[in-house]
């Protein structure tokens, strides 16, 4: 089943470090721009309708059809995410999530 963007753009405050996070410029928001945490909200892009809300840590980057996405394991339900990463993403933790050794998993199947 193909996923549905759902345009959803809000500033809120980080859960992980604290730190205020504007709207984006031209797209979601879906992620924090300082520390690149997240959290476990949408089934489909923006929908905010996954009710797990776990934190998102950050474990690794992948490229995928010339985006970079950034590739996250949920700290409450263990699923892994992908967020394509921003314009804004601080670039000293894209670098440092970039040296993770992280181990994909297959996707769940309902």
């Amino acid at each position: 089943m193909p996923k549905h963007f759902i345009k959803n753009n809000e500033s809120f405050v980080c859960i992980n470090c604290r730190k205020l996070v504007e709207k984006h410029l031209t797209s979601s928001r879906d992620h924090c721009n300082h520390c690149l945490y997240g959290l476990h909200v949408d089934i489909n892009p923006g929908d905010r309708l996954n009710m797990c809300r776990g934190l998102l840590k950050p474990i690794g980057l992948k490229i995928y059809s010339t985006k970079t996405q950034i590739i996250y394991v949920c700290r409450k339900c263990d699923q892994q995410i992908v967020c394509v990463k921003s314009e804004d993403d601080s670039f000293d933790e894209i670098v440092r999530v970039s040296k993770l050794k992280w181990k994909e998993k297959p996707p769940l199947n309902f």
